[in-house]
């Protein structure tokens, strides 16, 4: 099996990369997000790779990151998600935004996915719920706190600051991520003025 390939960028297409290691050309079909941080032909690139033997052909999968390739396996865990809509996921959300997405059971953020209907969705958001913190690497506690916000169980200091950081203006990501790190860094016990104040500074920054 390969797991990550390091070679020279050969050519760039519509939905794949070839990419030359060692005078063998290697095609890795990618996300639209992934081939648009890769450089461009004839510049070296690494990508972690999935394979994918069948009986009338083997398929690689490429990617940035190794946290988009967990992803990439994760979202064909559920019914209705082969390889072509998880590739179309990842190009429409970040690993990051596609956790949120979930924690907050945002569904329509997940549907402007090419060929994902409100069907595949709902069930991508319902079967991934309780698996998005464990694949959101050092969002995980932003995570969290978007899934408490989402299901209405975040203490009211929390949901508070939340709720005045969007009133002004920032979206509710962006709010959940202040205060996940103002609480990192003011306590478990801050009440919302403190939590507001901390999550002003680390959106400011």
């Amino acid at each position: 099996m390969i797991g990550k390939l390091k070679g020279t960028i050969d050519e760039i297409g519509e939905d794949h990369v070839v990419l030359d290691v060692h005078g063998v050309g290697y095609v890795a079909h990618c996300s639209a997000r992934t081939l648009a941080k890769l450089g461009r032909a004839g510049e070296a690139a690494v990508l972690f790779i999935e394979t994918y033997v069948r009986e009338d052909q083997l398929k690689l999968f490429g990617f940035m990151t190794a946290m988009e390739r967990e992803w990439f396996r994760l979202l064909q865990s559920v019914q209705g998600v082969g390889s072509k809509v998880a590739l179309a996921v990842l190009s429409t959300l970040t690993p990051g935004e596609l956790a949120n997405a979930i924690a907050l059971q945002d569904k329509t953020s997940i549907s402007r996915a090419p060929g994902v209907g409100p069907k595949v969705a709902v069930r991508i958001v319902t079967e991934l719920k309780n698996k998005a913190p464990a694949f959101a690497g050092e969002m995980a506690p932003s995570i969290v706190l978007s899934q408490e916000l989402g299901e209405g169980v975040a203490p009211a200091p929390i949901a508070d600051a939340v709720s005045a950081l969007t009133n002004l203006g920032y979206s509710r990501d962006q709010a959940a991520n202040a205060v996940a790190a103002a609480l990192k860094n003011g306590g478990e016990g801050a009440d919302s003025a403190k939590l507001i104040r901390l999550g002003l500074r680390e959106l400011s920054r």
